[in-house]
């Protein structure tokens, strides 16, 4: 038998690409194009229309309440959509029929839109079908992939990379034009056409998918391995992990009781979750080693390494939220700017605030490979390692330099400039910059740090990162309302608006200070598979 392996041989990884992926990008095309153009009006959309009953001073804060309200739903509800995914249905399953609650979520958009808790309703069920799907359709296209065709997955997730941006880019020009030409039915119907599809297109390719069954309970999980260290007795020791857990726990419960009552049901579910993780990690984390002998040492080391994974994601939170505003606060700036007119190939138009946000997936587009081919080799010949912690903090720096445009802006504004909506391209590109730097490079550290049986958890912290950023908005807006803390902001001399983006820029580089130093004691390791 020769030695020479042929081009065509199915060991080199490179056979035909699986006849079922077309089917799962044009699902995932036509669901990033009805998520995004719902999610773009949706705050213009509250502004002009649906909040039109609440005080017009109150009625920006609401608005982005209930925009960031939504957004945490988005992110939290993966948790669920996963644990549904790998203990009983499957991917395709579950892919499926919470598809399904999302084209019922849009409908509502589209039925009720002038009916608050109709509209409501669809927002939820938006949030729970679109979350339930947002861990499982990318590892549903690693599992089409077997040894034969393995080096063909980088071009099709290089392909859901492009629609994603796509759908992005054309959802935020077009669906701004139709809220204003068409109203609201018309604009959230479109993006529930485009999600039915979605969900035509993937059912259509059932019979040619490779389904992977459930997994069967691990014994060695992070939640395993958690729950064995904290109630494990120590030889003449007490469980003083197991104590900061149960603090944890009571102080949760006391939140869920008392924050209804002032801030509302979200911010206080929120509030108790992030206790009872902070607590609990951190109960984990003095207990750990009490989990040797009943588990193994790879599974130990590899909790430890999660926790350790997870002081930088919630270094990260801050990030969230003042990139998540850029469709909430930057959108109600904009509003108030000077839209100049435009003509293109004899086409003249005004550009509407919405559709600004066009411009963050085409930066994206330009600024990855601007990165990799320019700006990275640049710092490397300059003797500077663009490592992934180094990415990663100057990310969150560069959102904070957005912010200090944007409320360079606004003081402008406030002045009585009459200020361009052009402007804003300026906190545009750094945010973006920003977003490719934290985003891009936070899941492929995440991936190398933990070890191969706690992948599957860190994604799921990774989303709650962002459900904690939006958090962080939640209370800053109830905070504002606060007399005192008006009477505060009053005596700055700054606007309400002003004196809250000079807030969240602090915030972000006071946290890319504290990454920085973090960083400096954190110890790289390599857990990538073994060939």
């Amino acid at each position: 038998m020769s030695s020479n392996v042929s081009s065509a041989d199915p060991r080199d990884g490179n056979g035909p690409l699986p006849r079922q992926i077309p089917y799962i990008i044009a699902n995932e095309g036509c669901e990033r194009f009805s998520f995004y153009g719902m999610r773009n009006i949706l705050t213009p959309f509250l502004l002009s229309t649906l909040l039109l009953f609440i005080p017009a001073e109150h009625r920006t804060s609401e608005a982005k309440h209930v925009f960031h309200t939504f957004v945490i739903g988005v992110y939290f509800f993966p948790l669920l959509g996963g644990w549904l995914a790998d203990r009983y249905f499957g991917k395709y399953n579950t892919v499926f029929w919470f598809s399904l609650i999302y084209v019922a979520g849009h409908a509502c958009l589209a039925i009720f839109e002038h009916d608050i808790n109709g509209f409501y309703v669809g927002l939820a069920l938006i949030a729970f079908g679109s979350g339930g799907i947002k861990p499982l359709v990318v590892a549903f296209v690693g599992d089409q992939f077997d040894q034969t065709n393995k080096n063909r997955a980088k071009l099709v997730f290089d392909a859901f990379y492009w629609i994603i941006n796509f759908g992005s880019f054309f959802a935020s020009l077009l669906m701004p034009v139709l809220l204003r030409d068409y109203g609201p039915s018309v604009a959230f119907g479109v993006p529930g056409i485009l999600m039915a599809l979605a969900t035509l297109v993937f059912w259509l390719g059932r019979r040619k998918y490779v389904h992977v069954p459930p997994a069967a309970p691990n014994p060695e999980s992070f939640s395993s391995v958690a729950r064995t260290a904290l109630l494990a007795h120590g030889a003449g020791q007490g469980r003083p992990g197991l104590v900061v857990a149960g603090l944890g726990a009571a102080a949760a419960v006391l939140a869920l009781l008392v924050i209804p009552f002032y801030s509302g049901f979200v911010i206080a579910f929120c509030t108790a979750l992030l206790l009872l993780l902070a607590f609990g990690c951190l109960g984990v984390s003095m207990q750990l080693d009490r989990a040797r002998g009943t588990h193994t040492q790879e599974a130990v080391e590899g909790v430890r390494s999660v926790l350790r994974i997870l002081i930088v994601f919630a270094l990260i939170t801050p990030f969230w939220s003042l990139f998540d505003q850029k469709a909430s606060t930057w959108i109600v700036q904009a509003n108030a700017m000077h839209s100049p007119q435009l003509s293109l190939f004899g086409w003249d138009f005004t550009l509407l605030p919405a559709q600004m946000q066009a411009i963050n997936p085409i930066l994206v587009m330009l600024l990855i490979p601007f990165n990799n081919i320019a700006l990275f080799p640049l710092l490397r010949a300059l003797g500077v390692t663009p490592t992934p912690l180094r990415r990663m903090g100057a990310g969150i720096a560069l959102s904070g330099l957005a912010w200090i445009a944007v409320g360079a802006i606004q003081l402008s504004m406030d002045g009585g400039d009459r200020v361009s909506i052009f402007w804003q391209l300026l906190p545009y590109v750094l945010l973006t910059l920003g977003e490719v730097l934290v985003s891009a490079t936070g899941l492929e550290f995440a991936y190398s740090q933990a070890p191969k049986q706690m992948k599957g958890i860190i994604l799921s912290f990774w989303y709650l990162g962002v459900t904690m950023g939006n958090l962080w908005v939640l209370i800053v807006n109830e905070g504002v309302k606060n007399e005192a803390v008006g009477a505060h902001i009053a005596s700055t001399g700054l606007s309400q608006s002003a004196f809250q983006m000079f807030f969240f820029a602090a915030f972000a580089l006071v946290c890319a200070g504290l990454f920085a130093l973090y960083a400096t004691r954190y110890k790289m390791v390599d857990n990538y598979r073994k060939v």
